[in-house]
């Protein structure tokens, strides 16, 4: 003796949801119609179908759906990983929010959650030599990666990974980089 189909209940128990929350075109979409909905009226039709042995319905996976859904965790986690990296390296507050939209309390939340300490004001400005020294690492690689200079995503990227090989603030790397920019010596 079969037992009952989960998916035929599955299904029946949606479709009374959306319909007693008047989600008809919903019904409609699982290919539910006009006769098969006015049936689910009927407690003695909908016992029949919620324990009939056989499947009445079948499921049919969006493949491009499912594989977008299952990326967004992907894209969350290396979200995560960016803010974070941008964090220690000593991004600032309006970076992050600028590049991830989290607000000061967020950004004071996960520098906690980092062990970061607080911070009080802003970073000291480059030497000369600590100027030299980025623009010498830095363009080669702005111009080998071939990076436009308002693909703020890829330039961000150069300059966490020159903030980690040059052991410098990335707010004052960033900062250092528009100000070159906006004087048109990129």
């Amino acid at each position: 003796m079969t037992a009952q189909h989960p998916l035929n209940q599955a299904v029946i128990a949606q479709a009374l949801h959306d319909l007693r929350n008047g989600q008809l075109r919903r019904c409609k979409t699982m290919g539910f119609g006009d006769q098969d909905l006015a049936a689910l009226k009927e407690p003695a039709l909908v016992s029949m179908l919620l324990n009939a042995r056989v499947p009445w319905c079948n499921v049919k996976i969006n493949r491009e759906v499912l594989q977008r859904v299952l990326h967004q965790v992907e894209d969350v986690e290396q979200e995560i990983a960016t803010v974070d990296r941008m964090l220690r390296l000593g991004a600032s507050t309006e970076m992050v929010s600028k590049f991830y939209g989290l607000t000061h309390q967020e950004v004071a939340l996960r520098r906690d959650i980092l062990g970061l300490p607080k911070r009080k004001g802003r970073h000291p400005a480059l030497s000369e030599e600590q100027d030299i020294l980025l623009w010498n690492r830095w363009h080669p690689e702005f111009k080998a990666r071939g990076i436009v200079v308002d693909d703020d995503r890829a330039m961000l990227s150069l300059t966490l990974d020159m903030a980690e090989e040059l052991v410098l603030p990335v707010s004052v790397i960033w900062s250092t980089l528009h100000n070159w920019i906006d004087q048109g010596l990129v």
